[in-house]
């Protein structure tokens, strides 16, 4: 949209300019003219200038300078009437050529901002009168070379100038309306992975921590509670991102301020999926641990996040490693568990996979997820870090809730 907006601006300034040109190069030409009947210097064909008629060539261009923007069809009938006038009632062929190049100026408008079917009517209706006022009031050299010498070239040339700008304009429009669409779909696919990474995690959490309430609740009720409040915090902490989703998307502004999710939180995130459920998750770093930029952190982070869920709903796993490899220009992720592999784990009827890897594609990297030759399953992934980035410790320490919807 930033770009729609500063290409929008640009057009503004540009549109303005010309139409300042335009109007300053009308009022110098009429000038022009009227100084010519002061001066009563004579004009092309002909001998002397009649007053009268170098004053209709100048009404012809101070209206199609004041009228051709918002009436060109208009101002085209009435410079071509004008120079109809000169040639018949004042006999001036020569100052006739004035109003010509009005009319011109007008059909270029014309081919602007009406259909090209419209301004080839316009040409041929132009061309006609052009062709009948030279029949009539035939001048030295014949009419054939009056035309073809002077008046068709500058009408077809105005037609041809204004037929570019509108498809030019066309195209640009075109080009707009694409990357709108565009744009809109990537926030639709953002929201839809971030919710999917978001929600599915937590309540993956949830039918565990409840599966297992359940099934000790008799025999052992501490554990059953701890299941309980385990289930109570996931909830609440979901409730409260998708509430603040909610509230960012209904309002389409900036949304409350919430803390996002990083490689610091592997730990407790970690710790919160295994939960009660027997599941060992082992997170190793390994490299030179520096801050990142912040999209790389929250892509590494939900990748994590989505792979321990599909383990823990799919793999039936006893222990889970998670490493985390800081190289040179890179951040390599590597999960994997001794599970066993299961076609929604393989991502083959839900959106887990797919998800992440369009998080490291987004970023310019990589992520490979499938079953181990000797049983279990691991996810990699490569994700670039930009030599120029900004890193997460020198951005603000919280980011708007809505970049969770992404």
């Amino acid at each position: 949209m930033e770009t729609s907006t500063a290409g929008g601006g640009g057009g503004r300034a540009a549109r303005s300019a010309w139409r300042t040109a335009a109007l300053w190069g009308g009022a110098g030409l009429a000038t022009l003219v009227l100084g010519n009947l002061v001066l009563r210097v004579p004009l092309g064909v002909g001998d002397r200038i009649a007053d009268p008629a170098a004053m209709l060539a100048a009404a012809s261009v101070l209206t199609a300078t004041l009228l051709v923007r918002r009436a060109p069809l208009a101002t085209l009938v009435l410079t071509l009437g004008f120079g109809v006038a000169v040639v018949f009632l004042y006999y001036s062929p020569g100052v006739a050529s004035v109003p010509v190049l009005a009319a011109a100026g007008a059909l270029g408008r014309v081919a602007v901002v009406r259909s090209r079917r419209a301004a080839l009517a316009a040409v041929g209706a132009t061309v006609l009168v052009l062709i009948l006022v030279q029949l009539a009031r035939p001048v030295e050299g014949g009419p054939a070379l009056v035309l073809v010498q002077g008046q068709l070239p500058v009408v077809v040339l105005a037609w041809l100038v204004g037929d570019s700008v509108r498809r030019s304009r066309e195209a640009a429009a075109q080009a707009h309306a694409a990357a709108t669409e565009q744009a809109l779909t990537d926030e639709r696919l953002r929201i839809a992975r971030e919710l999917h990474d978001m929600v599915a995690h937590s309540i993956g959490i949830i039918a565990i921590q409840a599966g297992v309430g359940s099934r000790v609740i008799d025999t052992r009720p501490d554990q059953a509670r701890d299941a309980l409040q385990a289930i109570e915090a996931t909830s609440r902490d979901t409730l409260s991102s998708l509430r603040r989703t909610l509230v960012a998307l209904r309002r389409g502004g900036p949304a409350p301020l919430a803390p996002a999710p990083g490689l610091d939180g592997l730990e407790r995130l970690a710790a919160a999926t295994a939960g009660d459920t027997g599941l060992r998750i082992d997170v190793a770093v390994s490299g030179r641990r520096r801050p990142l930029p912040q999209d790389v952190e929250l892509a590494a982070y939900r990748i994590v996040q989505e792979a321990l869920t599909n383990t823990v709903r799919h793999a039936r796993a006893r222990h889970c490693r998670v490493g985390v490899a800081y190289e040179d220009g890179a951040l390599a992720l590597d999960i994997t568990d001794d599970g066993r592999s299961s076609p929604a784990q393989e991502g083959g009827s839900g959106f887990g996979i797919t998800g992440m890897r369009e998080r490291a594609a987004l970023l310019g990297g990589s992520l490979d997820a499938g079953p181990l030759p000797a049983g279990g399953f691991r996810v990699a992934a490569v994700l670039p870090l930009p030599a120029t980035a900004v890193p997460a410790a020198t951005a603000p320490a919280t980011a708007p809730a809505a970049e969770e919807a992404r």
